[in-house]
């Protein structure tokens, strides 16, 4: 039997049944967004109830994600280093949401300082730009 291979890919027949647990069809993806969305839509009033609920949806999933993969990566340790905490999100979390590791980052117009009073404080200095565009979406 001949197997054809298409710009580098596999032949079908030769892919196993069993998909990657990371893997997910984007026409179930899309008709579950939707539904979610139109569900949401359904039981409120205006537009500003309507970010509300998605976000709050949204805050529900993220943190559930966050527990699996915490227990998952480290076994249910809590990270008490910045940098480290920042290591998992870069590598795991970013995985897990968009397939690959996070990269070029730095250059996002923002400066990142570290302070200490009465505990460890991050302070984060976004870049006029940034600022002004936030501004403009914050008036829609």
């Amino acid at each position: 039997m001949e197997t054809r291979f298409t710009r580098g890919k596999s032949a079908i027949l030769e892919r196993p049944l069993s998909r990657p647990k990371t893997e997910v069809s984007v026409s179930a993806f899309a008709l579950l967004f939707s539904e979610v969305v139109q569900y949401c839509q359904s039981r409120v009033y205006s537009v500003s109830e309507l970010q509300a609920r998605l976000a709050e949806l949204g805050q529900r999933v993220g943190g559930s994600l966050l527990d699996v993969l915490v227990l998952r990566e480290k076994n249910g340790r809590r990270e008490t280093k910045v940098l480290n905490i920042l290591l998992f999100i870069k590598v795991s979390v970013w995985k897990a949401l968009f397939g690959k590791e996070a990269d070029k980052l730095d250059g996002f117009p923002a400066k990142v300082t570290v302070h200490w009073h009465k505990g460890t404080t991050l302070m984060i200095k976004f870049d006029e730009t940034v600022i002004a565009r936030d501004k403009a979406l914050e008036g829609r």
